[in-house]
């Protein structure tokens, strides 16, 4: 099982080269960033974490610039996002932006998505919180059609464009790996009609408990096994997910400054050989 880590880079907290160079050296699998353009002030929308929401989601670095500066200085890590909001963005743009880190980093790629909690930040952006999973659905399988096609097109209810060429194509074929994020009833219908792989958050509702009914799901859709990763996992936990054959595990890293994050770093370094 591979082991990762989740981090909020910020303005405050350790730099990402130096965060990205640091897991590369101690041997962690992978490296992903999340993602929110901004925070309403209004703070209308309910923080599924708590009460309270960290400062870190409103000073947190866009993730594919904080994701292309870790690939310049590493050669192995692979670069995730967990997860980039797609219902906020432009679905041709997103795909470019996708494809040239795909291309600078050697096809270190995993492209998480999922639909996000924040109804007032969707808002700022034009998307409407009711419609926003066939929003995601439409725009995944639109950036797959420019990932793919020579001459791309797209035809949808809410994605729509005729005929075009977009450059660089993914490093890894036929594109990166889509990891749909999500914890709802619905999620795993989701991961088996346009996802590659789940990805959860433990803790907010089961997960090993529903990995039969993500293989039943697959095999009755002509797909074989879909790759698991469980994201701001337990350390109490890895045992269980590594024996249920989940994929990947990511934990968390808490944005501190450059001593403490090495620190910690260090206190999470040795689980790698626990769960090789």
């Amino acid at each position: 099982m591979h082991l990762g880590i989740i981090h909020f880079p910020t303005d405050y907290s350790i730099d990402i080269r130096e965060l990205a160079a640091a897991l590369e050296e101690r041997g962690f699998e992978s490296l992903f960033v999340p993602e929110h353009s901004h925070i309403p002030v209004s703070r209308l929308s309910p923080w599924p974490g708590g009460p309270e929401l960290p400062r870190h989601y409103w000073h947190i670095l866009d993730p594919f610039v904080a994701l292309t500066a870790a690939a310049c200085v590493t050669t192995r890590l692979r670069l995730g996002t967990g997860i980039c909001l797609v219902v906020e963005r432009d679905p041709i743009t997103t795909a470019k932006e996708v494809a040239s880190l795909d291309m600078v980093s050697g096809g270190r790629v995993l492209f998480g998505v999922g639909g996000g909690w924040n109804r007032e930040e969707m808002e700022d952006h034009g998307t409407d919180f009711s419609s926003r999973w066939r929003l995601m659905r439409e725009r995944v399988l639109a950036m797959k059609a420019i990932w793919t096609s020579d001459e791309a097109e797209y035809h949808g209810e809410l994605v729509d464009f005729g005929p075009l060429w977009s450059w660089p194509k993914p490093v890894q074929t036929p594109h990166p790996p889509v990891l749909l994020g999500g914890n709802g009833a619905r999620a795993l219908d989701r991961v088996v009609a346009y996802g590659d792989g789940w990805m959860p958050i433990a803790g907010r509702s089961p997960v090993i408990e529903r990995l039969p009914e993500l293989r039943e799901l697959a095999e009755r859709a002509g797909r074989p096994p879909i790759p698991v990763t469980v994201c701001i996992a337990p350390v109490d936990q890895l045992d269980r997910c590594r024996e249920a054959g989940v994929e990947r595990c990511v934990l968390a890293l808490p944005s501190l400054p450059r001593d403490e994050a090495l620190r910690e770093l260090d206190r999470l370094t040795p689980l790698i050989a626990q769960n090789a």
